[in-house]
């Protein structure tokens, strides 16, 4: 592998107009498409095989009136006991009739024909019926419900619209602007040159823009959810970046050594390209390996991330080689640009500056190992407990932004019905005939009653056939608390059976238990497949046994750790104010199987990069020890600008208000820190200096039948060897 790309990084430098006039047709034909072709994102997570989702399927064919989205008016009077009164009543069925005559709107509930006043007579419910579901409400739409009630607010009055129907997708706005400018500031303070540190932005960008233009062009083809684009963007910028530093600071380094740029460039890419291929592709099988769990968002989340992965390793070894082409020696720092600065081929090369804080750290570390390696485990050790109670949930509207429409309806709901209100389950009971459907609605009403956490039923409303009612069940407990899972399950083991009649049990909260229980049994599955992979993957890199395995353990380490943290700040609610976290609640449920997914590849990213230059110097002669301090100093600088890359990257899109993305990318940054400086940077060297000769031990047998992927280019170093460089 490393030949071939080797003469795919001179051949794209030699031919840089033509690489980079490619790389721009594509960028623009993409742009067009997505403009043209860009579809909607859906804010909903379906979860097929699911009763909640069997529930919304059969609604959607026997009762189509019911399945649209739905929203909920919170009206709140100036003072107790105002809906009594004549002009309290009137001013409220002002705000139904005004709903009621909304853009897509089937009908709204009076609340006083529905007992949806409050016992102090100040708040009111005002249940809006939409013709679609929330992801088919246009935004016009919307807008117009978000304005229902001005009359009465001049009043006096508070008038809240909330529900679903205000489920949108979360907005990329400049805060992450941020992480991407402290990633530049990174690349120029590593590089001391402000060409090198472009060119190697301006790469990652134009991988990135290129990734996020083809996912929108198959948007219109392909259903997205809201985050999807969000993590496409975030994953894209942050390899992007950190592959292209590794591939620009070999090149500088070649150059350095007196090598021709085409040249320098060929071995760039032959060397760290190699690695970076590895590093992308273990990225890329961890995200489309969500396949397997089988739920379909999260695939297209995965497949979608995966994708901008790919695009930035293709950027990487082609776009990149170009764009060095174009840049020559002003990729080095001013005072080493000068040709005559390089040592001629003849000369003796100056002695290796081993005064650099890598080999200094490596030293300390390597001398401490046991130590070190207590204190590490002892430290992630306890980082990790708060993971222990980790819950998850799909995020609710009291969790939502504070001062956003959703967050202040559902404020206003829970201050006067409680919290019950603000996640309403619903009933269906069906049947072949209306009979059955009319006999089974007072049982499963009785049953639904006696069940222990349940405030109240709401008369059944029932399809134009009469084979189809709904039930709507309000909890005593809100969405996301322990108390409301039970009650869905007890409920779902009382009515189970009724007569000749089916009673599923569904509504937005019961998706979400679904949504997360599925999720947590698919967890533990696919964390055996990524830590299995990682071995495997790891045992064709750096023919050993026991080398994978610690960066196995290494990366379980990391996932805990960051489990913990996260539980801690998100769901805890230690130190949230420090990320703009106002109320803290359980974690959204795709976290957990996306982070391992990620971190695995940045992990093993990281891993390659140190622990193949161990191996190189090891191979050569040096002892392990040695080997190990060389593999730190030489791979120190470079890891650290990497990370701090990703954890600038990641850490901006904290600072946007949507809490789903917020903890995404302070999980991810969090992971990286702890992966990079205290398992890769730390524990790993103490481990590899405990083992000694033994890290790198493999059966012949199985050294024979594995096949040889050449991630350090041993076989580039031969080739070149029996063939003179080109002049």
């Amino acid at each position: 592998m490393a030949t071939l790309l080797y003469r795919l990084g001179r051949a794209s430098l030699r031919h840089r107009r033509l690489v980079v006039a490619v790389w721009l047709v594509v960028l623009v034909g993409l742009g067009l498409a997505a403009a043209t072709l860009r579809g909607p994102t859906a804010s909903n997570f379906t979860m097929p095989g699911t009763e909640s989702q069997q529930a919304l399927d059969l609604l959607a064919e026997r009762f189509p009136a019911a399945s649209g989205a739905t929203g909920t008016i919170a009206v709140k009077a100036p003072a107790d006991g105002q809906l009594a009164t004549p002009e309290g009543q009137a001013v409220v069925k002002g705000v139904v009739q005004e709903a009621a005559t909304l853009p897509g709107v089937v009908g709204a509930v009076d609340p006083f024909q529905v007992q949806a006043v409050s016992p102090n007579g100040r708040f009111a419910l005002v249940q809006v019926q939409f013709a679609k579901g929330a992801d088919e409400v246009t935004d016009d739409q919307r807008e117009a419900y978000e304005k229902v009630g001005a009359q009465a607010e001049a009043q006096g009055w508070q008038v809240a619209p909330g529900g679903e129907v205000l489920n949108s997708e979360p907005e990329v706005g400049s805060t992450e602007a941020l992480g991407v400018l402290v990633a530049a500031i990174v690349l120029i303070i590593t590089f001391g040159s402000l060409v090198a540190a472009g060119m190697t932005m301006l790469n990652a960008l134009i991988g990135v823009a290129v990734g996020m233009a083809g996912l929108y062009a198959l948007s219109g083809a392909v259903e997205l959810t809201s985050t999807a684009p969000i993590l496409a963007l975030m994953l894209g910028l942050a390899v992007g970046i950190d592959y292209s530093l590794f591939i620009t600071s070999r090149h500088r380094q070649n150059l350095l050594d007196g090598l021709e740029p085409d040249e320098a460039v060929g071995r760039a890419v032959g060397t760290a390209g190699s690695a970076v291929v590895f590093a992308g592709a273990t990225v890329v099988i961890a995200l489309a390996g969500l396949a397997v769990v089988n739920i379909p968002f999260l695939t297209v989340m995965g497949l979608a991330a995966a994708g901008t992965v790919t695009v930035a390793v293709l950027v990487a070894i082609t776009l990149q080689p170009a764009l060095l082409g174009f840049a020559g020696r002003k990729v080095l720092p001013r005072k080493l640009r000068r040709a005559d600065a390089a040592p001629a081929a003849g000369d003796t090369p100056p002695a290796e500056d081993r005064s650099g804080f890598g080999f200094r750290w490596a030293h300390w570390v390597t001398r401490l190992r046991i130590p070190v390696i207590l204190v590490g485990l002892l430290g992630l050790g306890l980082l990790a407990l708060p993971a222990q109670d980790m819950r998850l949930a799909l995020p609710d509207a009291a969790t939502a932004p504070a001062g956003s429409a959703a967050r202040a309806s559902n404020d206003v709901i829970r201050e006067g019905f409680g919290p019950g209100f603000t996640g309403r389950l619903a009933v269906v009971v069906t049947s072949d005939s209306p009979q059955d459907t009319a006999a089974a609605v007072p049982q499963v009403t009785a049953l639904i009653q006696r069940t222990e956490g349940v405030l109240a039923v709401a008369p059944p409303q029932v399809d134009p056939s009469g084979r189809t009612a709904l039930l709507g069940v309000i909890p005593k407990t809100g969405p996301t608390d322990a108390a409301t899972e039970t009650l869905v399950h007890d409920i779902r083991d009382g009515v189970g059976a009724i007569g000749n009649a089916e009673v599923l049990l569904t509504g937005v909260t019961a998706i979400g238990i679904d949504v997360s229980e599925k999720l947590s049994d698919a967890l533990p599955v696919y964390l055996l497949l990524v830590v299995g992979l990682s071995i495997l993957l790891l045992m064709l890199v750096f023919r050993s046994i026991l080398v994978p395995v610690k960066a196995a353990l290494g990366f379980l380490l990391t996932v805990a750790a960051t489990f913990g943290i996260t539980v801690a700040v998100f769901q805890q609610g230690h130190l949230a104010d420090l990320v703009g976290l106002d109320t803290p609640g359980p974690l959204i449920s795709f976290l957990p199987i996306l982070l391992i997914g990620i971190l695995f590849g940045l992990a093993m990213d990281y891993e390659v990069f140190l622990v193949s230059r161990m191996r190189e110097d090891f191979v050569h002669g040096d002892t392990p020890r040695q080997a190990t301090i060389n593999g730190m100093g030489h791979g120190a600088r470079v890891v650290t600008a990497a990370a701090l890359i990703m954890i600038s990257v990641f850490g901006g899109f904290v600072f946007l208000d949507d809490p789903v993305i917020k903890s995404m990318g302070f999980a991810l940054a969090i992971g990286v820190a702890i992966d990079a400086f205290v398992v890769r940077m730390t524990i790993v060297p103490a481990v590899m200096s405990l083992l000694d000769r033994t890290a790198w031990w493999l059966p012949r047998w199985l050294n024979r039948a594995l096949p040889n992927v050449d991630i350090e280019g041993e076989g580039l170093r031969a080739h070149l060897d029996r063939e003179p460089v080109d002049a």
